[in-house]
């Protein structure tokens, strides 16, 4: 059985392990990503979005989880500039309509508000890629998971890039493509072990695991047969969840064992072959995971502390794709949803 730790002490753990990286600024060819970046300007940024956070998860359990998926989503499609928050206007298609947003990314609204109170305090300062970034750490902490001190200083960008959102990671994609899309990005195998460890809490539709490329109960590969790395009492489960060409949007928790908690279940449930996604278990049960991403998984399983020390760094190494600090290509918007 797989150890695991208090919250509370393997978030310690954690921050001991970044806190040297988070410290750092971050020197690029016109300007920098810093901890204390608004420390003058706006030194009650991080209180305010977290206290736009905690009312929205009073009538929305799920916000946390979802506004994490919007951090990662903008990040892999040209940086983290909130591209993804823009909507359509003539002559540019939002992100938001792709394929892999449209219908399940969630959260602008809190995004908004959250953005709205900021610009009630500080007029023009924060950005709107600055607010997902702070949003994840704080949805993490508050729902169990570590904290780490997250670099700030980036602009927000003029543009949305839909037909680059159409190649964000799938949930149905092999082991061998998720590790090329994560390279593309500057990002290792420990980066996509940790950074899927996110799926420890939220909400996932049925067509994500009945339907389509992603079918694991009825169709897998075009086999007509289920997925054999699913575990059966598992399959059962969610065969009742999710019958045979009946309602994809119908949720289930991607951690049916705490559903709602940032820990490391995500990581014994796939040990046990109980992974939601294909891509869940492509990082243990795929042929090339051995001696590469599933080792990963298994230490995640085994120490949580592990967990929570790479994936607050891996956090932060995500955080720092391509991030836009010159004032000739971004800017600070005062809505999300469009350039000034």
């Amino acid at each position: 059985m797989a150890s695991s730790a208090s919250p509370r002490s393997a978030t310690a753990t954690a921050v001991v392990a970044v806190v040297v990286a988070a410290a750092l600024c971050l020197h690029g060819a016109t300007a920098q990503l810093c901890e204390d970046y608004y420390d003058d300007t706006c030194p009650d940024a991080y209180d305010i979005v977290k206290q736009v956070l905690i009312q929205a998860h009073e009538s929305d359990v799920r916000i946390y989880a979802s506004l994490i998926r919007l951090h990662f989503h903008d990040c892999f499609v040209q940086g983290c500039d909130a591209s993804l928050l823009l909507d359509t206007v003539p002559g540019m298609q939002s992100e938001k309509e792709s394929p892999p947003n449209n219908g399940s990314a969630r959260g602008y609204e809190v995004v908004d508000a959250a953005k709205a109170a900021l610009e009630d305090a500080c007029p023009g300062v924060v950005s709107c890629a600055d607010i997902l970034a702070i949003a994840s750490e704080i949805s993490v902490e508050l729902s169990g998971g570590p904290s780490w001190g997250v670099l700030l200083g980036r602009l927000d960008g003029k543009t949305s890039d839909f037909n680059g959102s159409l190649d964000l990671p799938a949930p149905f994609e092999n082991l061998t493509e998720l590790q090329r899309k994560f390279k593309d990005v500057g990002l290792n195998d420990v980066d996509l072990v940790a950074l899927s460890g996110a799926h420890t809490f939220g909400r996932v539709q049925c067509q994500n695991v009945a339907a389509g490329m992603a079918d694991r109960l009825y169709n897998f590969s075009g086999t007509n047969m289920p997925d054999p790395t699913l575990d059966s009492a598992y399959r059962a489960f969610l065969s009742r969840r999710c019958p045979k060409n009946v309602n994809g949007e119908v949720l289930n928790d991607l951690d049916p064992t705490t559903p709602d908690t940032f820990d490391n279940h995500y990581y014994t449930n796939i040990e046990v072959n109980r992974g939601f996604l294909i891509s869940d278990q492509e990082l243990k049960s795929s042929p090339q995971a051995q001696g590469t991403t599933a080792p990963i998984v298994d230490r995640f399983a085994g120490s949580q502390d592990a967990f929570f020390a790479s994936f607050a760094q891996s956090m932060i190494n995500m955080g720092n794709i391509r991030p836009v600090t010159d004032p000739s290509q971004g800017e600070v918007r005062t809505n999300c949803r469009r350039v000034n």
